[in-house]
């Protein structure tokens, strides 16, 4: 009989990050930076993440989350007879937050990052993820699940126009960074950076 394989989508175990798999957020982040080539561009650290996501809580009073701005999902394989894996190393994450549609009048669920580490790749588990995260989608009334993919990245592409997903061709993703330069001529310079100078032109909107 042949010995057992790798793990697949349906046996492995998805649950939400707490603030203990912080430094496993962290490293997948780095991780997928480092394929995008950007690396030089992740300022995350340890204490931002835990200052800014959403995390189950245990509280035997409430079981809603803490409160933060995006929440994490996290995928292990099962027990395998494979070596080269380490006991409960995560194998990706998916983390995303809540926005909205006007026109449909109804929530919906932003992925801002898909990751599955390469050794763990074939197996289903970004499939697996999305198929949680279109489950979340219809539990708080949502219709709609969407994210953004890089241009050049057609392997991914391809898979997410084979589970059903479309191109939005006929948008442009828009952004306003608030980069400082640390001296004349950088990008934001003396006069600081792009959000803040956007922001003279508001008087600032109290929350009642």
């Amino acid at each position: 009989m042949a010995s057992p394989g790798p793990s697949t989508a349906a046996s492995a175990t998805v649950r939400f990050a707490t603030e203990a798999d912080v430094p496993t957020i962290l490293a997948l982040i780095h991780e997928l930076a480092a394929y995008e080539n950007a690396s030089s561009s992740v300022l995350a650290t340890e204490s931002s993440l835990l200052n800014t996501l959403s995390f189950p809580s245990f509280s035997t009073s409430s079981s809603a989350p803490k409160p933060g701005y995006a929440r994490t999902l996290l995928i292990f394989p099962a027990t395998s007879a494979d070596t080269s894996e380490t006991e409960n190393e995560c194998a990706g994450l998916a983390l995303y937050f809540h926005n909205y549609s006007t026109w449909r009048a109804a929530p919906g669920i932003y992925l801002e990052d898909l990751f599955v580490r390469p050794k763990f790749r074939g197996r289903g588990y970004g499939k697996r993820l999305l198929g949680e995260l279109a489950l979340e989608t219809k539990r708080v009334g949502g219709e709609r699940l969407e994210w953004s993919v890089l241009k050049w990245n057609e392997p991914s592409l391809k898979f997410y126009e084979s589970l059903g997903a479309r191109r939005m061709e006929g948008w442009v993703g828009m952004r306003v960074d608030d980069l400082k330069g640390t001296g004349e001529g950088e990008q934001g310079g003396e006069e600081g950076g792009e959000l803040e100078k956007l922001g003279r032109w508001g008087k600032g909107v109290d929350w009642r």
